[in-house]
């Protein structure tokens, strides 16, 4: 209750312009703002597709309105050569799964299947690098360049013990601010492997060999109540001052 219950979206605003970062639960609160405030257009990077990251896009709002655009973008999937992302964001909401279908959604919608590693532009100044990340099925970190700033978000990733990840450490290299993985505690990862999920030891080792400024601990296991959080934050902290946990609603700026 605390830390917050949805499943994953980050919204960032650059350069005036307002976009997201997967499509799980939190994506809802995106669209009901992105209606009030009157945006008309917006880009959704998408990390992956397993369900937590994209089981809110069915509930955003901006997709059903004809005065609406909307880019949605993902990594992971060109180099299959099978299913690309409108694929299987219609999936999802097939019979019987879902009431209604993605040919409801009455906005603007462009898909667009890129791979891992490369790097574009968003317009308004923001430039977009990625990296495939170590996640089953594929995932995509995001690294956010705007104004001399840089955020990264990478989320989903399993680190090898005793070595650090080449592609994360070229990704994060020098950025103000890096949201990482850290689902499980050192004591838990062992049994995790496989999971595809890191730990907040990691992504502080990878943020200080790489020069990152702080490191926001992100996607917690719900089996972590609040108190549970309290601590891990405390212990975070104590190990190193850019160390702090994510909470839902929490607004940072990076300048």
């Amino acid at each position: 209750m605390k830390y917050g219950g949805n499943t994953s979206c980050i919204e960032v605003e650059a350069g005036g312009y307002r976009f997201c970062m997967d499509a799980g639960t939190g994506i809802r609160s995106f669209g009901a703002s992105f209606m009030k405030d009157g945006m008309t257009s917006s880009h959704l990077l998408l990390t992956h597709t397993h369900w937590d990251h994209i089981n809110g896009f069915p509930f955003f709002v901006p997709a059903y309105n004809p005065a609406c655009s909307i880019h949605i973008m993902a990594g992971h999937l060109k180099s299959r050569g099978d299913e690309g992302i409108q694929d299987i964001l219609s999936h999802q909401m097939h019979n019987p799964m879902f009431p209604v279908p993605l040919e409801a959604m009455q906005a603007k919608l462009r898909f667009e299947d890129f791979d891992a590693g490369d790097s574009f532009d968003l317009g308004h100044g923001i430039t977009v690098k990625t990296a495939p990340l170590n996640h089953p099925n594929g995932a995509t970190g995001y690294r956010i360049e705007h104004g001399g700033a840089a955020i990264c978000y990478v989320t989903d990733t399993e680190h090898v013990p005793g070595k650090l990840d080449q592609n994360i450490l070229g990704l994060i290299d020098g950025a103000d601010l890096v949201i990482y993985d850290a689902t499980y505690t050192e004591e838990e990862f062992p049994a995790k492997v496989g999971w595809g999920h890191s730990t907040w030891n990691e992504g502080m080792k990878l943020c200080r060999e790489a020069g990152v400024k702080r490191q926001a601990i992100f996607h917690h296991d719900p089996e972590h109540d609040d108190d549970f959080m309290d601590n891990l934050a405390i212990e975070a902290e104590k190990a190193w001052e850019g160390n702090f946990v994510c909470r839902e609603g929490m607004e940072l700026v990076v300048e």
